[in-house]
């Protein structure tokens, strides 16, 4: 093995390639130990694990490699009795009671198939793997008010074909249609399998497979174990061979029961505890600038906008996290946290990230519902830089990691946060890091390759996605659209690629202090919105060219406030009104007249009638201490004051 060799590889085919290889590593806090059973590791290995050694411990921890309780293993049980939900999975089942076909949690996938695909052989691999794992043949019943598992002990599946190729000019938004149809669509949880599969057919050897399952059997690193089942299956069926996968030693259903067994007593408590503590005293929401204004009960409707960071970005980005101890996650989600912070001007920011939470060797192979959300709190000071804040965003990652296995309903139900229709608990913007192994799906004599479906839901009001390709670092920004419009987001992703920009050129700067827009933003709000110089009479005073206009539109609109407007007519002459009453005043020509008046009609009536009187106005803010409104007044020796009985 070359060590320019695993320059390519992610974190997880790293640690894989070694164990193939004999080598296998465990850590213990922040050391790593490697032994291997084929005689002594090459220098050029030694340099790779020393250069990715944080990613290497971030990945056990993550894995479960490192744990200070010993746990049970997890074991086949009876299914004599009735079956749990995990918690994981109770949580979407009650969200799913409430919200029905509201309900986003759905997992879905499109792929372009070209060659000469076997339809029958498909169908059989697929439901082959549906056989295979219990989970997709479950249904979720509620004999006694509680909700169970039931696992159908066959579900023979059918992928359901349609014929397009009679469309010639609106195949492709047949296409899309379908595909958002099936990803939108409800299922019943009472009712298995909780998977569907279509093949949209558009020539002799051209189709479009659309596979869609419920999230409460169904998670991202499910997908790439159901891409590499496939691939398997179909290569030996084609064959007439039978299955080359093993037989699985447990189910989805025994990790349920293995989980509520587990997570109880001390281990809950003391994971409870850590979240209590961490999470105590926090915002209940993070207040972002919105296009329009957050509906009282919170909606799915969504988009996103994809970007990409250039390979010389994307490896600065990887120098400044090895440089500084931390991992690329935790860069870029530092980064992130500077952008909340600078947007909102709070903080105190809370993110959402989610975590696969395979942390067991047993269910690694396992479809199902494990990944747990992580609530990671950073907070901001005036004095922070960059390279500090990512210190801290380290020590609340590893902590959380730490205390990872708490399902995040049982957090939310620890906290008792103040609950809102309008936005979730805790959280309402979400960071991830695409880290799930996904394999190859390779059929034989078939050429495959995903296509990118447009979103249009969004589980929170914002989610940056990113992954590590070897064109570098691809994100995707969704976005709830009864919040944003496109305009913004496509901003926020130019300030998003800005700040990284700034970062990895100087991480000792203040985090406060990194220039978000580009040359052409600092130009238009520098120099073109500050260009207002305009040709105004230079003999004639505000009140007089107002008065002209009087002349040519009276009964035109002049000022609205709230539900009250005036015409120029009108405004004139409530202006006139109280001119004359203060010149009996004695106002005149360079006499100071004070106003204190809240924002509203009055208070242009009140500047309009002190310049028709001839004095000069002193405007006094209302909302200013008794005290501090008493020195100004004795101050600018002000002797008549426009105020409000109020």
């Amino acid at each position: 093995m070359k060590n320019n060799y695993f320059k390519n590889l992610t974190i997880l085919e790293f640690i894989s390639c070694l164990r193939k290889h004999g080598i296998k590593i465990s850590t213990n806090g922040e050391k790593l130990f490697y032994r291997t059973s084929k005689g002594a590791l090459t220098s050029e290995i030694r340099q790779e694990i020393a250069e990715r050694k944080i990613e290497i411990i971030e990945f056990l921890q993550q894995v479960g490699q490192i744990s200070k309780t010993i746990l049970p293993p997890i074991q086949a049980i009876p299914r004599d009795k009735n079956l749990p939900l995990s918690f994981n999975q109770e949580r979407l089942w009650f969200i799913d009671q409430l919200e029905g076909s509201k309900a986003p949690y759905i997992v879905s996938g499109a792929l372009q198939v070209s060659g000469n695909l076997n339809v029958l052989v498909l169908e059989k691999a697929i439901s082959e793997i549906v056989q295979r794992h219990e989970v997709l043949r479950t249904s979720f019943q509620t004999p006694n008010s509680r909700p169970i598992q039931v696992i159908n002990p066959e579900a023979t599946m059918k992928i359901n074909m349609v014929d397009l190729q009679k469309l010639t000019q609106k195949r492709e938004n047949s296409v899309i249609e379908q595909a958002q149809l099936e990803a939108t669509t409800h299922f019943n949880l009472e009712n298995a399998p909780l998977i569907r599969c279509s093949l949209l057919q558009l020539g002799a050897s051209e189709y479009v497979l659309l596979i869609t399952m419920h999230h409460i059997v169904s998670d991202g690193w499910s997908i790439g174990v159901f891409i590499q089942e496939l691939s398997s299956l179909y290569q030996a069926f084609i064959q007439g061979e039978p299955s080359p996968l093993p037989e699985l030693p447990i189910q989805y259903a025994d990790f349920a029961v293995w989980q509520r067994q587990y997570l109880s007593g001390e281990i809950l408590s003391n994971q409870l505890n850590y979240w209590q503590q961490q999470l105590s005293g926090a915002p209940d929401l993070l207040q972002l600038p919105t296009d329009y204004p957050r509906p009282n009960v919170k909606t799915y409707k969504g988009r996103s906008i994809g970007f990409t960071l250039n390979k010389d970005l994307t490896h600065k980005l990887q120098a400044l996290s090895q440089e500084s101890g931390t991992t690329l996650f935790m860069t870029l989600y530092a980064a992130f946290s500077t952008l909340l912070y600078r947007y909102s001007g709070e903080s105190d920011i809370l993110v959402g990230s989610p975590i696969a939470n395979r942390n067991r060797s047993e269910v690694e192979g396992l479809i199902g519902f494990f990944v747990n959300i992580l609530v990671l709190r950073t907070e901001f000071d005036s004095n922070l830089s960059f390279k500090e804040l990512l210190a801290q965003v380290r020590e609340t990652t590893l902590k959380a990691y730490d205390n990872q296995d708490v399902p995040f309903e049982q957090v939310v139900e620890a906290l008792q946060p103040q609950r809102f229709l309008s936005h979730s608990p805790l959280f309402q913007v979400m960071f991830v890091l695409q880290n799930a192994p996904m394999g190859d799906l390779q059929l034989p004599g078939v050429t495959l390759s995903p296509i990118k479906l447009e979103n249009t839901i969004a589980k929170f009001d914002l989610t940056l996605s990113m992954t590590e390709t070897s064109q570098g670092l691809v994100g995707e920004w969704e976005y709830n659209t009864d919040l944003f419009n496109g305009e913004t987001i496509e901003r926020m992703v130019a300030h998003f690629q800005n700040l990284l920009e700034e970062i990895v050129e100087n991480p000792s700067q203040n985090a406060g202090n990194f220039n978000l827009l580009s040359e052409e933003e600092s130009t238009q709000l520098l120099v073109e919105w500050n260009d207002t110089a305009t040709e105004y009479p230079r003999d004639k005073c505000i009140h007089q060219l107002f008065e002209e206009q009087v002349e040519k539109t009276p009964n035109a609109i002049a000022v609205v406030f709230q539900e009250e407007q005036l015409t120029y007519r009108q405004l004139n002459q409530r202006a006139n009104q109280l001119a004359h009453h203060l010149r009996t005043l004695g106002v005149k020509s360079e006499v100071l007249v004070g106003i204190c008046v809240e924002r509203s009609i009055e208070m242009l009536v009140g500047l309009l009638g002190i310049l028709k009187a001839g004095g000069a106005y002193v405007p006094f803010d209302p909302n200013y201490p008794t005290e501090r409104i008493s020195f100004m007044l004795e101050d600018s020796d002000v002797g008549i004051l426009v105020t409000q009985s109020s």
